[in-house]
């Protein structure tokens, strides 16, 4: 998993509650189970018709947004069904971080897994952060992971809070595996001794 240590870039502005896991992702896009690939279905029934051409009015269509790093939300983000598919499509389309005033727990569980994070903040800095987004290409912000801080265009900054262990495994680029590989000394170490003590098996 890529570290997440520093990021820097366009945010875009998604003033919507609720958003739903099978908006991020509809689920006919959940026959696959590879990683990639899935960043030019994300939002798809927002961002096309049924032509499959874009709609000019939506977020990511428009010029500014199309390289954004940031996604500025409403709250419940991420809500519906457990689907890991809404992570990777965020990723695979070049998001990192979502920032809202609150997310469902899986979502938010399943962005840490897969190398994004997700910030929850009162609306109110949620409502400054969307009102900065609206800039379009100025929309830069970044964000710094290991003082906590979100700096605006304009270099006003926002803190927030982070569990220690999420933070760690962030920043150092450690999924699942890579947390059990941190321990693959001591890992060998047991397994080389359970095979003196019990080699019949």
């Amino acid at each position: 998993m890529e570290k997440f240590t520093n990021l820097t870039g366009v945010a875009a502005p998604l003033n919507l509650i609720n958003v739903d896991t099978d908006m991020i992702i509809p689920k006919q896009y959940l026959k696959t189970i590879k990683r990639t690939g899935l960043g030019t279905a994300l939002f798809s029934e927002m961002r096309y018709d049924d032509d499959g051409n874009e709609i000019d009015g939506f977020v990511l269509n428009k010029p500014a947004y199309r390289q954004a790093k940031i996604l500025v939300a409403g709250e419940n983000f991420g809500c519906g069904s457990s689907r890991e598919h809404a992570p990777w499509a965020l990723l695979d389309f070049g998001i990192r971080c979502v920032i809202a005033p609150s997310f469902a727990d899986i979502f938010y569980n399943n962005c840490f897994k897969n190398g994004i994070l997700p910030v929850a903040l009162p609306q109110e800095d949620v409502d400054k952060l969307m009102d900065d987004a609206e800039r379009g290409a100025n929309a830069i912000i970044t964000v710094d992971l290991e003082n906590q801080r979100i700096t605006g265009p304009d270099g006003g900054s926002i803190t927030f809070e982070l569990d220690p262990f999420r933070k760690h495994c962030l920043f150092h680029g450690l999924d699942d595996i890579g947390l059990s590989l941190e321990k693959s000394a001591s890992i060998d170490a047991y397994e080389a001794k359970a095979e003196q003590a019990r080699p019949w098996l």
